[in-house]
């Protein structure tokens, strides 16, 4: 009989703790909507106490799913875990987190607690938490820098207060595959009434072996893994949930483990993320990269006409990547945007669906083709940007070899329209001026990147943004089929997180 892989997707937690990926609500809610889809079979929904923008979110995230466990994380004290209760209480399937350090570095630098005091503060969260509900999981913050025996220790004494799930993580990402694995294996082994809890592994990327490591942990008897989509994550980011779904999906002969997972939408949910949080996929990103299925060599080519799992070791139609694309046009209609829309993995309301078709068609008019990318940024444009604070309703520039770069702008802030212009180096410089101008912004620009999200020279033109003000950092993303009107986008979008980070302040601070 296949053994089960519980899958515990922390994307909306320890992915949004990525320099600049906040999510807000509406975002969140998408994104939790569609790995409900996927199938994972856990949803760490956030930090409730860490802010009331993540309390809200994980709050409206637990009455909205139907089927998938909703998570919520919390330090060992009673403040944090009665905030994670409150936010995840309607959930059909709640499960309270919670979480201390128990290597000494933290203990002795961070904590200042003793063994002792981190043991009894462990047993104490998991009663409490036990008290909301009997779904509880129990994590050694930087456990596999912890002792051992100390470890297991705590694992047992959690079991014992009733704690379901024992996570193990590899906090700052320092363990390598064959240690982990053996540490896995000794916590099986020594840890009292181990079989009463499913034990996980949460691991990070900091020397590139995050999957590597969750892999060997698997082998080695842990049954839940705790992953990220793309691998996004605090510093070097988290294990790819892509990836170890692929790996035990395409190595059955030596893993033959069930996840649940439908990867057919695992492609949409990678640009799902991508899109909201404005972090790419880098092309060579192993399963969901733009590379990943590309062959350029000519002996690799010929191969592949000849039998494509000469070099293709999986499908791209299993992870939901159709070879064949259906091109779009200025005569395709509504139903057959929305079927091919929903083919993507975007299930569009009616108010939605009229939003993207009316961009739709001022997009087909620009360009003869309009292909999946542009699509897909079309929904962002349309339909994943929740009420903001600022939104371009013009733009005009003046540039060339013979004139000073000038930038005309409208803005509408809060509903109230606004415009100006001012000056700058370039065309995109005098639009940002204008802008900050306009909307008083004090925002660094830390990184502007531009890039084309399909071929030819009629291609959108897709630019991200890093701003950064009073230590606050936010990514902003932008598209059109002219890059300035593009940039502005991004750096409006931009400023709009910030104005959403700057009213939803983190109170505490989280890793795992």
């Amino acid at each position: 009989m296949t053994e089960r892989i519980k899958i515990f997707d922390t994307t909306l937690r320890d992915g949004e703790q990525s320099p600049g990926a906040s999510m807000n609500t509406n975002e969140k809610m998408r994104l939790a909507v569609q790995l409900e889809k996927l199938g994972v079979d856990i949803i760490e929904a956030g930090f409730p106490a860490a802010s009331e923008g993540d309390f809200e979110a994980v709050s409206e995230i637990a009455k909205r799913l139907k089927t998938t466990q909703v998570a919520g994380l919390a330090r060992a004290n009673k403040s944090d875990i009665d905030q994670a209760w409150g936010a995840i209480k309607h959930a059909a399937n709640p499960r309270i987190h919670t979480f201390i350090a128990t290597s000494d570095i933290h203990l002795d630098y961070k904590l200042k607690m003793s063994r002792e005091e981190v043991l009894n503060a462990a047993i104490e969260a998991v009663k409490y938490a036990k008290s909301f509900t009997d779904n509880v999981e129990f994590s050694a913050e930087d456990g596999s820098r912890s002792d051992r025996d100390y470890l297991c220790k705590v694992f047992g004494a959690a079991i014992e207060a009733g704690a379901t799930t024992i996570n193990l993580p590899d906090t700052v990402g320092y363990a390598i595959p064959q240690e982990f694995e053996e540490m896995v294996k000794y916590v099986i082994a020594n840890t009292a009434n181990m079989h009463k809890a499913t034990l996980s592994v949460h691991c990070h990327n900091d020397l590139g072996l995050a999957t590597a490591n969750t892999i060997a942990a698997i082998n080695a008897g842990a049954r839940q893994a705790e992953v990220t989509i793309n691998g996004i994550g605090e510093r070097a980011g988290n294990t790819s949930l892509e990836e170890v779904i692929m790996a035990l999906h395409t190595r059955q002969n030596l893993m033959p483990f069930d996840t649940g997972i439908q990867t057919q939408h695992i492609y949409s949910t990678s640009r799902l993320v991508s899109m909201i949080t404005g972090i790419m996929v880098q092309p060579n990103k192993a399963v969901v990269g733009a590379n990943a299925f590309s062959h350029e060599a000519g002996i690799h080519q010929d191969g592949m006409l000849k039998n494509p799992m000469t070099y293709e070791i999986m499908k791209p139609e299993t992870i939901g990547l159709s070879r064949n694309q259906l091109v779009l046009g200025k005569h395709s209609g509504r139903h057959a945007l929305y079927t091919h829309l929903k083919n993507l993995g975007y299930d569009l309301s009616e108010d939605e669906l009229k939003t993207v078709f009316k961009q739709f068609k001022t997009l087909a008019d620009k360009k003869k083709h309009v292909m999946d990318e542009d699509l897909e940024a079309l929904v962002t444009e349309g339909v994943l940007r929740s009420a903001e604070v600022f939104s371009l309703e013009y733009l005009h520039v003046t540039c060339g070899t013979t004139v000073l770069p000038m930038a005309s702008v409208r803005l509408s802030i809060n509903g109230r329209s606004v415009q100006g212009a001012n000056y700058g180096n370039g065309p995109i410089d005098s639009a940002y001026n204008t802008i900050a101008q306009l909307t008083d912004a004090k925002a660094e620009l830390l990184r502007f990147t531009v890039s084309a999200l399909t071929g030819g020279t009629d291609a959108q033109g897709e630019v991200t943004v890093r701003l950064r003000e009073n230590g606050l950092m936010a990514l902003g993303r932008g598209s059109d089929p002219d890059i300035i009107t593009a940039s502005a986008k991004a750096y409006i979008n931009g400023l709009n997180r910030l104005e959403y980070l700057k009213a939803h302040p983190v109170k505490a601070s989280q890793t795992l």
